[in-house]
């Protein structure tokens, strides 16, 4: 039997979520505070019935799961009162503000037995499961450092600042390739065009094995970056979404050491891998209904997502302790 799936929130994201949902499970519910939204909603899924109350939606003893695609400030407070509810959860990044929150979402779902599920979309992109197959199989030798670059003109947010907002993304790849939470975070922003919200903001990371990390990310910029560079010892990769076809990128070069302690550089051949064209949205709601119908760990997802809310408030400290 598909999975029943009541969706919240149809702004600028969630569209594409009701999408995905509305042709891999029976799309039961749409909810928004929006008569507008919920209007078009009803048009693209006329067999949906819709609500403005969370609450009423909650309330159908057939529904199996909840997407929550609501603004930053509600994820929180939307995904406990679903998990209450003895609803399985997909949640829009970042699933809580703080890593108490996000802890208290974990510890609730797996009490109640349920799922949760953190979409940190780009960690189910084709490119990077790539990457992440390069660095654990070892092709690219000890892993040195990472960078991230996620930088655009827009979209300007008002209820989160350019590391919650875009830092997100990178921070997910980072720590699911480096497979450990950092020792030392520090991060140093500026407020250009709204007072408070960090617009531009860069990162440093330092893991217990050495490996290093750097992210710039910024809403105040006049190219569209998305680019995720690893250097390797022997190899080194690019993960680069704004190209076409040409998404991960490795390179067959590095330092080699000689005698007497000199180095010289070695350069060899690039290769480009063949890509799965599949969404990676798609792979994320798949991997979330999958879950609902018992295939895999129900709660790693939302462990991989606490380390990156645990990550990012370290991060928000340090640009909060930052001078003036």
């Amino acid at each position: 039997m598909s999975v029943r799936v009541g969706h919240a929130g149809l702004g600028y994201w969630g569209p594409n979520l009701a999408r995905n949902f509305g042709e891999l499970a029976e799309l039961r519910w749409l909810c928004d505070l929006s008569p507008d939204l919920l209007a078009e909603g009803a048009k693209a899924y006329p067999s949906a019935r819709t609500t403005s109350d969370f609450q009423e939606m909650l309330s159908d003893p057939e529904l199996d799961a909840v997407v929550i695609a609501t603004p930053v400030i509600t994820h929180y407070e939307l995904a406990r009162r679903a998990l209450e509810a003895g609803k399985h959860v997909f949640v829009e990044k970042p699933q809580a503000q703080s890593s108490a929150e996000a802890e208290d979402l974990l510890v609730l779902a797996e009490e109640r037995g349920l799922v949760l599920m953190p979409g940190y979309l780009l960690l189910y992109h084709p490119g990077l499961l790539e990457l992440k197959q390069a660095v654990d199989s070892g092709e690219l030798g000890d892993l040195l450092y990472l960078y991230g670059n996620r930088q655009n003109l827009g979209q300007i947010r008002r209820d989160e600042n350019a590391l919650w907002s875009l830092g997100s993304h990178d921070l997910s790849m980072i720590l699911h390739l480096v497979s450990e939470e950092p020792v030392e975070a520090w991060a140093r922003g500026e407020s250009f065009l709204r007072s408070g919200i960090e617009d531009v903001v860069f990162c440093y990371l330092r893991f217990a094995s050495g490996v290093v990390a750097h992210m710039h990310v910024s809403w105040l910029d006049p190219h569209k970056m998305r680019k995720l560079t690893v250097v390797g010892r022997d190899k080194m990769a690019v993960f680069d979404d704004m190209e076409p076809d040409r998404k991960i990128t490795i390179y067959d070069k590095g330092p080699v050491q000689r005698p007497a302690a000199d180095w010289r550089v070695r350069e060899g051949d690039i290769h480009i891998p063949k890509l799965s064209r599949e969404e990676p949205l798609r792979r994320e709601a798949a991997h979330f209904l999958s879950l609902v119908e018992g295939e895999g760990e129900p709660l790693a997802a939302a462990r991989q997502g606490l380390a990156v809310v645990r990550t990012l408030e370290l991060l928000q400290e340090s640009l909060d302790r930052a001078p003036a």
